[in-house]
Order: C-alpha cells, then structure tokens, then sequence
C-alpha cells in the first residue's frame, strides 16, 4: 500500500486504561505470542486473483492455486500468511465464503501455515461490484484492488447495520479457530484521502469484534502518522501491536524501538519493497534479531502486479528489481539468493 511510514510515538498522548476490560492485557498478549515461534509470511492473493473478490466468490475460487502457492511458502519457511476479505463476497453468499473461507484455513493449516484475516480496508479504487472482476491493466500496480466497504458504505453510517452482522457473523463462526493466528480489523484507516472520516467506522469495528471477543487477538496496524488521533485509537485498543513500514533499515529500527515500548508484542504485516530500500536481506534480519514478526507484500507474481512499483503507468515493462512478490507464476524464486536467506533465517531445510 502506497505511503511511507516515520513511526515517532509520542506516549504523553496515550490513554491505556481506555477499554481494558475488552482488550487483552500485555501479559494475555506476551504469553500468547511466546506460544507463536517467529512469525514470518506474506500478505497473501493467489496469483490468479486480481483482488479481494475474484479471490473469495464462488465462481473464481481457486482452492488449486491455493495449495499450490502455500505450499512453495511453506518449503521456505513461511509459517503465516495475511489475508484480506470482503464485506460484498458474505453479503452475496454468507454461507459460501464462510466454507470457502474453512476450506482456505484447512489448506493453510495442512502446510503448518496460520491465518490472519483482515476485515476492512480504505486502499485503491472506491467501489466495488460483485460479478466479473475487470482484466488487469498491463503494468499497473494494484489496477484491481477494491475497497471495503465501497465508498459510498463507508461515507453512510445508516448503511453500516451489514456491515456489524458481517464482522460478528465472522467473528462468531471462528472465535475459537485455531488455523486462525489473528484478526486485523481494518487495514490502513485514513488512507485514500478518507482522513479522520474513517474513525466513526475504525471505533465500531472494534465494538462489534469486542461484542464477540474472539480467542484470537485483535488489531489494527498504524501506517502513517497524519492522523495521531487514528494512530493513537489504533495502539490504545489492540491486542497484539502491528505496522506497516516500506521505508528503508533506519526507519524500520525506529518504528520498532517506539512500538516496543508498549511492552505488548510486535508484528510488521506489511513492507519490502525493494526500490524503497525495504529488502529482506537487509529487513528481515533486524525483524529476527528484535523478535518482530515479518509478514512482507506479496507471494507470487499475478493479477494484482505488485512486481510493479506504486504510480506505475500501463504498459511499463517488468522492473527490475521487482517491487514485491517472492516467486514466479511457475514456482521458481525472483531471486535465489532472497529465498535461500530466508530459509536460512527461519530454519527450513
């Protein structure tokens, strides 16, 4: 997701007694995360989705693709992968995205691989439709993503009474799942020029998943500090802490040093990108070293095209260095050296 991150936690702002009897406590939240092992994944879409929709509805589910991917994660180490959902796929079919969504964890967990779901998500194009997904644009980063909910949900609270029964729904069908490692509730809030619009929507998701309180812990990952308010909310009512940074090692140290101050566990679900100077082998041994989970943008090279940088223009010929994406379509690796160092950070034979 387009933005750079310079984490500076001003902690005189924060307000931890706020909602302690609905969060975890940092010891819940500690020993919950020394029971996990290092952490390290992708945000994962398999290759032949260009989106959250073509991805989860009926018709271009692909469970194959699935376990095929997964499993060259898994041969290098990957213990956990990030997904994100859509309200629309549950409001079309309930019950089917909820068995596709079981059919996706069996999957994963056949590969000793966790899930984490992500509910909402303010990134790339305004509204979304059900159906057929339009065709990638040749060289486009991200041409297809979809917001969730649309725009014109998000701008309407009177439309949000959906909204509620699709999180709780989910939330209460797998609150004791254990394929399941977290839940982040809201990728990115404020982005796409919402701003502090997206706080009205970012307070009641958390009240709908505390009205379940799952087993598993909640989150939402600070990205960008415009908006200290939002970021302040964000920190004050996770379980787990999590955060996004594409930016290069300096910045990475920072924003861990500041976030492990909470004295709660620390999880990077989203960076490198390698023309940001945001690599793994320069990234992924410091996550190692500070016991920061690591879960980077992209898995293998599709639909979506992250291999192209963010403001990339149709029909840019393939970069090089790619911007994400650890493999290609047919398995083999971007870059050996990459796959070899991970594997090697993370123990896999």
């Amino acid at each position: 997701m387009k933005h750079t991150l310079y984490l500076i936690i001003f902690f005189l702002f924060l307000n931890t007694s706020f909602a302690q009897q609905k969060k975890w406590t940092a010891d819940e939240a500690n020993n919950w995360y020394g029971k996990q092992g290092w952490l390290v994944g992708a945000d994962f879409l398999p290759s032949t989705a260009i989106n959250q929709l073509e991805m989860w509805q009926a018709e271009t589910y692909d469970s194959a693709t699935i376990n095929k991917e997964l499993g060259w994660a898994a041969g290098i180490g990957m213990n956990v992968m990030r997904v994100y959902l859509h309200d629309l796929a549950w409001q079309a079919d309930a019950d089917g995205f909820k068995k596709r969504m079981n059919n996706f964890l069996s999957i994963a967990a056949k590969h000793k691989i966790k899930t984490l779901f992500c509910f909402f998500d303010d990134c790339w194009n305004p509204d979304a439709k059900t159906g057929k997904q339009p065709a990638p644009k040749p060289g486009v980063h991200n041409s297809g993503w979809v917001r969730s909910p649309n725009k014109s949900t998000h701008d309407d609270p009177s439309q949000w009474k959906y909204l509620e029964e699709y999180v709780r729904d989910i939330l209460t069908t797998f609150k004791g799942d254990e394929r399941i490692l977290m839940w982040d509730l809201y990728n990115e809030p404020a982005n796409s020029g919402y701003g502090m619009t997206s706080m009205p929507l970012l307070k009641k998701v958390f009240e709908w998943a505390w009205s379940v309180r799952p087993s598993q812990p909640l989150t939402v990952g600070v990205w960008f500090m415009d908006f200290p308010e939002i970021n302040r909310y964000q920190l004050e009512n996770s379980d787990v802490i999590t955060y996004h940074n594409y930016s290069d090692t300096n910045s990475m140290k920072k924003a861990i040093d500041s976030l492990q101050r909470f004295g709660r566990p620390v999880i990077c679900t989203e960076y490198m990108a390698r023309s940001n100077n945001s690599r793994f082998e320069t990234h992924l041994p410091i996550l190692k070293r500070y016991n920061v989970g690591a879960i980077n943008w992209g898995l293998v090279s599709g639909r979506s095209n992250t291999i192209f940088p963010w403001g990339s223009k149709e029909g840019s010929p393939e970069p090089n260095p790619w911007f994400h994406d650890v493999f290609r379509k047919d398995g083999t690796a971007y870059d050996v050296k990459e796959v070899e160092l991970i594997k090697k950070l993370t123990g896999k034979k």
